[in-house]
Formats: C-alpha cells, sequence, structure tokens
C-alpha cells in the first residue's frame, strides 16, 4: 500500500500532469494532505535532470497547480466556515489537523501562508483556515502566489541542480527523500512538543 505514496513510483507512473494534479490536491483539498509534496517535487527534479520529462514544464505547471490549489483551499473555507470544525473525524479528515494549523497562524500571522508550504498537513489546511477566517483574499492571494513560487523552485531545481551535478545519485534517491521527509516533520514536532509544555498539569 506505502509503495502507491513512493514519489518515484507515483512520478514514474503518472507523469507530469500526475504530478501537477497531485500537487493541486494536496495544496487545496482536505482531503490530499497525505500526499508527499516535498519529496515529490524533489524527485520530480530529479528525474527530469535525467531526461525523463522538460523540467520548465513540470515548474511551470507545479507553480500553477500549488497557487490554484491554495486558491481553493481558500473558497473551500470561506464557503464552509464554522461547519468544519462541527465536521466529524474521518478518514480523510481529523479535527486535530484543523487545531494544529491554527496554533501555526497564531504563531506565525498571514506568512503562514508562506511558511506552510514547506509543513505537511498545514500545507493543506492553512489556506482553508484563511478562507475561514475570513483572511482579505487580495491579501491571501499575494503569500499564496509567492509560497508557490518559492516552494516548487526550491525544491524542483535542488533536485534538478543535484540530479545533473552528481553521477549516480538516484541511487541514493530512497534516503534522500526520507531525509527531506523528515526535514519537512521537524515543525510539527516542534509545535507538538511546545503544545504539550504548554498544558497545564493534571491535579
Amino acid at each position: 500500500m506505502l509503495h502507491y505514496l513512493d514519489p518515484a513510483f507515483l512520478i514514474q507512473t503518472l507523469g507530469v500532469i500526475g504530478v501537477i494534479a497531485i500537487v493541486f490536491a494536496e495544496s487545496g483539498l482536505f482531503f490530499g494532505f497525505f500526499l508527499p509534496g516535498d519529496s515529490l517535487l524533489f524527485t520530480a527534479g530529479l528525474l527530469a535532470s535525467q531526461g525523463h520529462f522538460n523540467v520548465f514544464l513540470l515548474w511551470i505547471g507545479c507553480m500553477v497547480a500549488a497557487i490554484a490549489g491554495d486558491s481553493v483551499g481558500y473558497a473551500f473555507g470561506k464557503r464552509v466556515g464554522p461547519k468544519l470544525f462541527s465536521r466529524e473525524d474521518s478518514l480523510f479528515f481529523h479535527k486535530k489537523h484543523i487545531a494544529r494549523t491554527e496554533a501555526f497562524y497564531k504563531k506565525h500571522g498571514k506568512k503562514t501562508i508562506i511558511l506552510a508550504r514547506f509543513v505537511p498537513i498545514v500545507r493543506t489546511f492553512a489556506p482553508i483556515l484563511a478562507g475561514v477566517g475570513s483572511m482579505e483574499y487580495r491579501t491571501f492571494l499575494a503569500y499564496n502566489v509567492i509560497g508557490g513560487i518559492v516552494w516548487s523552485t526550491l525544491l524542483i531545481f535542488l533536485g534538478f541542480v543535484l540530479g545533473s551535478t552528481i553521477p549516480g545519485i538516484d541511487r541514493y534517491l530512497l534516503p534522500i527523500v526520507l531525509l527531506i521527509i523528515a526535514l519537512s516533520l521537524i515543525p510539527i514536532v516542534r509545535e507538538w512538543y511546545r503544545s504539550k509544555q504548554e498544558q497545564p498539569p493534571r491535579a
């Protein structure tokens, strides 16, 4: 089952269009939080360096998908509003994800829209909560465009440059992907630990 979420498997199976679709889903559809955004873009960039597909088509497509996905998430949050918070937990939705994203918002404010790009789960729910919180769309869009461009550019071209300059780097793809996943989880673990520390002791 887990191999279906392996970035290399997804890219080789679905191609550029599939990568772009996954970026869109993870960016703005609340059930897309489990998709491997960071490692997917890095791996796609690395494979593009080996001639599997055009890196500029990949780059432009992913930037557009990331920005459009966040805009859809914002519209969903604005439309659904408070109903989202009364929704029952299910396979694709957990209230803890909303709480985690709210905590991230309290700490970082509007720039959460940019920073969340690099944090799994928060990346998916940040635009939804921006819509729920009635952030002005013009403000949201400005941060959304910056975040989508920076995130896509950094990860795709990091993979592309490493793949172009280091012979045989594809042999080390799995450990590199695991490292990216581990690094991306650091903010989540840190926020969780901080929230546990702030909880009052039980009587």
